[in-house]
């Protein structure tokens, strides 16, 4: 039976290393108004010596419709983005219309209702400002606080308000993910144009101004198709980028980068002077899974040390394949014909989300299952119930114990982790047996 467990409760207080944040160094600086180095804002999940607790604390807020497709904390503030229009705190019944991007505090998960920025549209990426006062949104709006803003923009972390000066150019369809790297802000997702000039899926804007920054032209091409003629635009569904920034790994509906064979899956080398094509590939992401998915990855993490990456798939199973897995890659040598150090099949259910945090390979989507290759659509011999969360050991590929348990739905679209644990994102409202809905926070012990 769910339940419903909304007194707060304390968490440990601990020094934030964040994924998709500033430093603390950035935040306590910016807090005190002093001067703030140019540090960049890198997709780095925090390190974890264990695996978090399997009870989500009870103080997290709720979102009460659509879905949170991405959270991103700087300082006290822990952000949600998404599709969702109304909120309301825990332990509470008024229901509050902020729509699309809300602020909570971190730690007693108390929605910040002096940050009201109006969105006009899903809100799928965030990346913080290296100022510790603003940061980046990306999604399929077109306007912010009723100025145009064709799917980017920079907003004031405490207010919402648009950050002056920053205009970016303007892209046709929608931004998925973000990076910012140095003065660098890279955008990925199903544009074709940027400024009106052809750049598909993948683009550099300039993080002051946000014109776009021509350094980054990864060529991006070739639309894959199925047997059945089943296609979709050039586009990319998650990229990430190594704590040093010198490594980018995106994924999505791509079948050449610069000119080389690339299916779904491609690496480049960054630099303070632009971007290359890394001869590391793969071809294990070539054949087609279901006959209506012209592409089947969904998202990407990098290890913390910068050595590793985990991809997760869509894609119904078929043997042989890395359809609805979630694969360990080793960066190594840039040479080709790389195969994974391990999969970790579901037995035919989507995984949608990453996070890597040395201890465990969080992985989420609708799944049953982990441990389960021979499963087709059931549970196979050795599979283990992991619904809609799990985690996975990093070394053997194996699911580890922990299994708070989450209902399926479309899936868990978002894994963040924070030195004092996971937040999960989601369209669903039980975690834990426990009313959590659309967003958890599962801390470490």
């Amino acid at each position: 039976m769910t339940t419903s467990r909304d007194q707060p409760r304390a968490t440990p207080a601990r020094r934030r290393r964040r994924r998709r944040a500033a430093t603390a160094v950035v935040a306590a600086l910016a807090a005190a108004g002093g001067a703030l180095p140019p540090s960049p804002a890198l997709a780095v999940n925090a390190t974890h010596s264990t695996v978090v607790g399997a009870n989500p604390v009870d103080w997290t807020p709720h979102a009460l419709d659509g879905t949170v497709y991405r959270i991103l904390q700087i300082g006290n503030r822990v952000y949600l983005a998404g599709s969702f229009t109304k909120v309301r705190n825990a332990g509470q019944t008024a229901q509050l219309a902020m729509p699309r991007l809300v602020a909570v505090d971190a730690t007693t998960g108390r929605i910040d209702t002096t940050f009201r920025p109006v969105v006009n549209g899903t809100v799928k990426a965030l990346a913080a400002a290296p100022d510790g006062r603003s940061l980046y949104l990306g999604g399929a709006f077109t306007t912010v606080n009723g100025v145009a803003a064709p799917r980017v923009a920079r907003v004031d972390a405490a207010t919402g308000a648009r950050v002056a000066g920053f205009a970016p150019a303007a892209l046709n369809n929608q931004v998925n993910d973000m990076r910012l790297v140095g003065n660098r802000l890279i955008v990925g997702g199903a544009f074709q144009t940027v400024g009106g000039v052809t750049r598909r899926a993948l683009a550099a804007l300039n993080a002051t101004t946000g014109a776009a920054d021509a350094s980054v032209n990864l060529r991006v091409e070739g639309p894959r198709k199925t047997s059945s003629g089943a296609t979709a635009p050039v586009k990319i569904e998650a990229l990430d980028v190594s704590a040093d920034g010198r490594r980018l790994v995106f994924v999505g509906n791509f079948s050449s980068v610069a000119g080389a064979t690339r299916h779904q899956l491609a690496v480049a080398n960054l630099t303070a002077t632009g971007a290359t094509l890394s001869g590391w590939s793969t071809d294990r992401y070539q054949p087609q899974c279901a006959k209506t998915m012209p592409t089947y990855l969904r998202g990407v993490d990098i290890s913390p040390d910068g050595t590793w990456f985990v991809a997760v798939t869509t894609g119904a199973a078929f043997p042989g394949t890395l359809c609805d897995t979630a694969s360990r890659f080793e960066f190594g040598t840039e040479t080709g014909g790389k195969q994974p150090t391990w999969a970790n099949y579901t037995g035919g259910d989507t995984l949608l989300s990453v996070a890597i945090t040395g201890a465990a390979v969080y992985v989420g989507g609708h799944q049953r299952w982990l441990d389960n290759p021979l499963g087709r659509d059931s549970a196979g011999p050795g599979a283990v119930s992991r619904p809609g969360i799990g985690a996975i050991h990093p070394t053997t590929g194996k699911a580890l114990p922990w299994n708070p348990t989450k209902d399926r739905g479309v899936g868990t679209q978002e894994l963040y982790a924070t030195e004092q644990g996971l937040w999960v994102g989601s369209d669903t409202v039980t975690v834990a047996g426990e009313y959590h809905a659309r967003v958890a926070f599962l801390p470490l012990p």
